[in-house]
């Protein structure tokens, strides 16, 4: 049966005892998915046995039918063990439905975590050569309490639930006075505490009572909490336990299958020994101890040192083992568990480590983070597409930012298998490059795997930790959100996962993200994308893609250019390269006087066809601008581009004037004026859009032209040359003011 080995391993790591009812009922209903029988679940259940009752397990067992929306599967189990400390089994493949936790998987580090109970050598457990039973009592007592201290403890038992529990016990007598009839006894435990059953042991309250009962309410000092674990060979235990440093008063090994370990927590009050046990229990999970749960309270019994046990003995094994005190202990335990670096002093800067060299020439350097922002069909796909060509082949991207060569993994989470390859060869052939580092480009198909990044992340970083991967690239980003987009919280915990990845795996992370709705003309370049701000400020580089409204004129130079392109190949292809000049190649109406003269009517009526073709194709193209922020670099120019399927291309100067598509237009633009409105209400807007930028900008009632120039996303020279005919503001050197009522200057 799948997982069967496997999940007889996590159940071993998960007392049912710490578990809800609910929680126990899921256990069975995994088990029972998985096709194993009931027998596995009694059996794991009678751990429990305060809880377990007999023949329950299989009336309940025939009550699970499984299916439904959201079956309780064998993952379920894997994620109760992983949370009470289990590593997982070597070998072991997760589903996509598994979540990692608690170590689980290479590459991950979980926080308190100290000991990998898998690699915990067994220490021998040493049991005294000559046997002092009441010797073995008075060093236990010694350790644990004042001689004024009462001590409660329980020689007999009574069957219940098909096993002997402790009866009620005595505590009216102070450690002292056991002490002194200890010395007395003539080595005959039975004189001072009562005989016992001799299979059943004896037990012993750890912490004082009050002399009137051993209830909780009964407890004067809050000083220990016992820490029992049953699922580990005792040598094992013992050896976590000291490798954890617990700051044990004592260790007993219970004469069955446990060594208690009576841990000071030194705790004032009960609410805070609850805190600190808490806090102990946790502790000893995430090291591999499963940790009996009902030993919580303060006035738990503990196995009596000194008394036999079936054929074994109640055995003192060490007394003051680990830390000295509580406080020791948690400084120790969280200092060796802490993940974070240290920080770092010098006196010059001789050994100050180089940067790291560039990815993207002056936008992004090895290991660090990078987002595209755009809107819809601004072809942000088909720009990681070339990224991840540009990076491969080592070439240029977009036209305008060379790559240093590298290893790429791209996820594709979006698109069919099929069509992501086809994409990949359409881009290949659009860009004129021969696939000849492809085999750098590895392509994770996702599609249709659920998986959010929280629980992707640790998975990427076990599958790609030796891959040596330059980029990864991650498209598109919302199939893997975690969380409201719209708050700073919770974004910023999903951008943590991209340091993670580009920590662990030393390569950078690539996404894209898209913009917020309405225009975005008005905003800056990094104020466009969706969500929250921490989208866009958290990563080292953010390019963002705003959309251009071409005239009719520049669709008319479009024309133009590829009418001579066509015309051009034309007279080419019939030996007439030598019929036109470089100046007549600018010209559509000079190429086709020289066609007429040329070729005959056939290949005109050919190149009538498919100049319109390639007109209807400039048509569909679409005009992009690409601004940057950057951490590790000085701002670039904006970049023009044109989307031309399924490629970008650099624009040759057509663009440059033109402004971004949104609230506020161009007013040079005819395009922009057919479509927005008479030539009036544009100036209302160009001095709505000054006046939010200038309110916006102001800074302890300072304004400068630059600071409006980065809000509107403007060159300096443009926002001068608009408050100049605006006539509301005052402009000396960079500063800027709004003039007043009825000046004239």
């Amino acid at each position: 049966m799948e997982h069967e080995n496997e999940l007889k391993e996590a159940l071993d790591f998960v007392s049912p005892s710490a578990l809800t009812y609910d929680e126990w009922l899921m256990v069975g209903m995994a088990l029972k998915d998985a096709g194993l029988p009931v027998t596995i679940w009694e059996q794991w259940s009678t751990r429990d046995a305060g809880r377990y009752h007999k023949g329950e397990c299989v009336r309940k067992w025939e009550s699970f039918h499984g299916g439904g929306a959201s079956p309780v599967t064998a993952s379920s189990i894997f994620q109760l063990a992983y949370s009470h400390g289990w590593s997982g089994p070597a070998g072991h493949a997760l589903d996509w439905n598994d979540e990692l936790s608690a170590g689980a998987g290479a590459g991950t580090q979980t926080e308190g975590r100290l000991v990998d109970p898998r690699w915990v050598e067994a220490h021998e457990l040493t049991l005294p050569a000559e046997w002092h039973p009441a010797d073995q009592l008075k060093r236990y007592l010694q350790a644990l309490f004042e001689p004024d201290e009462y001590v409660a403890y329980v020689t007999e038992s009574f069957m219940a639930a098909d096993r002997r529990r402790p009866a009620k016990g005595s505590w009216t007598r102070t450690a002292g006075q056991l002490i002194t009839e200890l010395d007395a006894c003539g080595g005959d435990l039975g004189k001072v505490v009562g005989d016992c059953d001799p299979e059943v042991g004896a037990w012993i309250c750890f912490n004082p009572v009050d002399g009137t009962g051993r209830k909780d309410a009964n407890i004067t000092a809050y000083r220990y909490a016992l820490v029992e674990c049953d699922n580990m060979e005792l040598g094992k235990q013992q050896a976590i336990i000291k490798q954890l440093e617990l700051p044990c008063a004592a260790l007993v090994y219970s004469g069955g299958k446990s060594v208690h370990a009576i841990v000071k927590v030194d705790a004032p009050d009960y609410a805070e020994y609850r805190r600190r046990v808490d806090y102990l229990y946790a502790s000893c999970q995430k090291n591999g101890l499963t940790i009996d749960q009902q030993n919580r309270n303060p006035s738990r019994l503990s196995r009596m040192p000194g008394i036999p046990r079936g054929d074994k003995r109640q055995v003192l094994l060490e007394t003051n083992v680990g830390k000295s005190c509580w406080d020791e202990w948690r400084d120790w335990l969280e200092s060796e568990t802490d993940d974070l670096p240290d920080w770092h002093t010098s006196n010059d800067f001789s050994n100050i480590r180089p940067l790291r060299e560039p990815l993207i020439e002056n936008v992004l350097r090895k290991g660090h983070k990078m987002m595209i922002a755009g809107p819809s069909k601004a072809g942000k796909s088909f720009a990681l597409i070339e990224l991840c060509i540009a990076i491969a082949e080592g070439t240029t991207w977009l036209g305008h930012f060379n790559c240093a060569q590298g290893k790429v993994l791209y996820l594709n989470l979006e698109l069919d298998p099929d069509s992501c390859m086809h994409r990949f060869q359409d881009v290949y052939n659009a860009l004129g490059l021969p696939p000849t580092h492809f085999n750098q480009i590895a392509i994770w198909d996702l599609r249709g795997i659920p998986v959010q990044l929280d629980k992707l992340a640790p998975k990427l970083i076990r599958r790609a930790k030796k891959q040596g991967f330059t980029a990864i690239i991650f498209d598109p980003i919302y199939k893997v959100l975690t969380g409201d987009e719209n708050s700073a919280e919770q974004m910023a915990k999903f951008c943590g996962q991209f340091d993670k990845v580009c920590h662990e795996l030393d390569c950078a992370v690539i996404y894209a993200h898209h913009h917020s709705k309405g225009a975005q003309g008005g905003k800056r370049s990094m104020d466009r994308a969706s969500g929250s701000g921490v989208f866009a400020r958290d990563p080292d580089a953010m390019l963002d893609m705003t959309e251009l409204v071409p005239t009719d004129a520049i669709r008319e130079q479009l024309h133009n250019k590829a009418a001579c392109r066509v015309i051009k190949a034309m007279l080419d292809k019939r030996g007439h390269a030598d019929a036109y000049g470089l100046d007549d190649t600018l010209s559509r109406h000079r190429m086709l006087t020289i066609a007429k003269e040329k070729l005959g009517l056939a290949d005109l009526r050919a190149i009538d066809a498919e100049v319109a073709a390639a007109e209807k194709k400039a048509d569909g193209m679409t005009a992009w601008r690409i601004e940057g922020t950057l951490r590790e670099f000085a701002r670039f120019d904006p970049v023009n581009l044109w989307f031309d399927y399924p490629v970008h291309k650099p624009d040759s100067g057509l663009l440059e004037d033109l402004q971004p598509d949104g609230e506020f237009r161009s007013m040079a633009s005819r395009g922009a004026e057919k479509r927005w409105g008479n030539r009036e209400k544009l100036a209302k807007d160009k001095s709505s859009e000054l006046s939010t930028a200038f309110e916006a900008c102001m800074m302890d009632g300072k304004v400068t032209i630059y600071s409006m120039a980065e809000y509107m996303s403007l060159k300096p020279d443009t926002v001068r040359r608009r408050l100049k005919a605006d006539g509301g503001y005052w402009i000396d050197g960079s500063d800027v003011g709004r003039k007043e009522p009825g000046s004239s200057g």
